[in-house]
This record gives C-alpha cells, structure tokens and sequence, in this order.
C-alpha cells in the first residue's frame, strides 16, 4: 500500500485513545510479571488477544484478501516484529529497569520511524519543520520523566534490559513501516493473522524458558486477560488501522503520549506525587505534536494554507 497518508479527525482520535490505552499498559503488566514469568505473561495476552480476534475475524467473515505469496513473508516479519518480539523484549525487561527508562524507550519509536519512512513511505518526507516537531515531542518526554530516566536499578541485567527496550522500539519502528506497505487487506482479518503468527512464535519461546504455564491466582489471571483484551486485541487493530490510512509517521505520535498518561495514571490510580514539570512537559509534548503534522491540522480545521 502506497497511497500518500490521509488524516482526518478519527485519526486524531484513534492515536489519542490508543495513547491513552499504551499508557495503562506498563502499569498492568508490572502488576501482572508478579505472577506469572515474563515470557508466560507475553503469551498469555497475545494468545488470549489472538483468540478474541479471530473469532471477531470469522463472525465478519473470515476475510484478509491475501493473493500475492510473495505478501505472506511481509505478514510474518510484521507478526514477529510488532507483537511477538516487542512484548517478550518489554515484559522480560520490566523485571530489570525503571518505568522512566521504559517511557522515555517507547518515545524513541517516534525518531526511528521519521528518517525511515522518508526513504520507504510516499508521502513521509522529512522536513526541518517535522523533524523538529518531533524533537521538540521527545524533550518534553525527557522533562515529564526527569532525572529518574537515567536512574539505576542496580540489578546486574540492567543494561540488557535497557538494550531490550531500545530494540523492542526498534521493532515497532520498522514494523509500521512494513505494515503500510502491505496490499489492501481487512484489518480485522490482518490484526487476526498478525496476532497467530505472534502466538506461533511466543508460546513455544514461553514453554522452552519456563516450562508449562503456571496457574495465577485469579488476579493474575484477569491482569493477562486486561492486557489481551485492550492493550493488544482492541489496540492492534487501531494501530493497523491508523498506519494504514494515517501512515507511520503520524501513528508514532502515540509513543509520546504513553509517558504521560503513565504519569497521570500513576498520580490518579498508585497514589503518586505529580511531578512540578508536568505541565511543562506537556506543553513541549502538544507543541511538538503540532508542529510537527501542522499540515494535517490545518486540513483538519479547513485552512488552504497547507
């Protein structure tokens, strides 16, 4: 797919909800590492996300419109890449590095994503206006996090774990930009094949590094599930959905938003201290936003000056 990216107002809505549920995500599945072992907590919400869609998938019909073999390779790669892999790197990582670092790992997503589709998306050029828009996103996420992006855990691993973030961002960079160049296909049935092939590839991972799967208690258990329901099944289809119309670019806007709804989750529901640059950062963050895809909102809002 090669068409040049259009957004439109529920593509503004669509990155902000799916900021907002990736925002909740770390906080639950730190919640959920304290009962089941990293990979088992990866699996157990991909394969429980991967079971919802694709009986979503048969009820619309069983549709994807895959002709071209040549097209199945490219679903694989973007099946390991934006769900399997990522989530094994983060839950395993969780156990050894701050949340701050985590955040601060998931904006990153934004700046490998921009020179990438300049070279392989129609439409996504860089530009000194775009380019600085996105820095402008990412200092504000360094402020909202502050120096507690650059703390130690003091844990051994620590700097593998820290390697796992940056290449789970990675992931998810080249992964969207495959995913847009993929043919047509339903969404519902490319989120279903997305989900299978990233079950394929976890599940046996899971079973090799800790054997069976334990039994949770039930808090445990409606944790995995929270994760497969919302931040995996709900959100891989509006992902699909926003890098198909919208293009990379645009949907890596959602990476800066994850660190501050993780703050204001952290503040509402564990109790937290609001940190003093919280309106600061935020401010950076909506400045950067905007700058950076000005054209869009200047169609947006009916301007011609684009």
């Amino acid at each position: 797919m090669t068409s040049t990216p259009e957004i439109t107002l529920k593509s503004w809505i669509m990155v902000a909800l799916l900021g907002l549920i990736w925002g909740g995500t770390f906080m639950v599945q730190k919640l959920a590492l304290s009962h089941m072992p990293p990979f088992w907590v990866a699996a157990g919400r991909i394969g429980f996300a991967a079971i919802i869609t694709v009986v979503i998938w048969q009820l619309r019909g069983g549709r994807i419109f895959i002709t071209d073999t040549q097209d199945w390779p490219r679903l694989a790669f973007v099946s390991v890449f934006s769900a399997a892999v990522p989530f094994m790197f983060l839950a395993w990582a969780q156990q050894y590095v701050t949340s701050a670092f985590t955040g601060v790992s998931m904006a990153a997503v934004a700046l490998i994503v921009l020179p990438l589709a300049h070279f392989f998306v129609p439409g996504e050029r860089m530009s000194f206006r775009r380019t600085f828009g996105f820095m402008i996103g990412f200092a504000g996420v360094l402020v909202l996090i502050g120096p507690t992006a650059f703390a130690t855990t003091g844990s051994p691993l620590e700097t593998f774990g820290q390697i796992a973030c940056l290449a789970a961002a990675s992931c998810y960079g080249v992964s969207s930009i495959i995913l847009r160049k993929l043919p047509p296909l339903d969404p519902v049935g490319l989120s279903a094949a997305t989900l299978i092939f990233g079950s394929l590839v976890v599940i046996p991972i899971a079973f090799v590094q800790h054997g069976p799967p334990p039994m949770p208690p039930m808090e445990g258990l409606a944790l995995v599930a929270l994760l497969g329901l919302v931040p995996t099944a709900g959100a891989s289809l509006l992902r699909i959905v926003v890098i198909r119309t919208a293009g990379p670019v645009f949907m890596s806007l959602t990476n800066y938003q994850v660190p501050l709804w993780s703050v204001v989750f952290g503040v509402t529901l564990m109790g937290e201290p609001l940190p003093g640059s919280m309106i600061w950062a935020t401010l950076l963050i909506l400045s950067g936003v905007a700058l950076s895809q000005l054209g869009a909102l200047r169609r947006l809002f009916g301007s011609k000056n684009v």
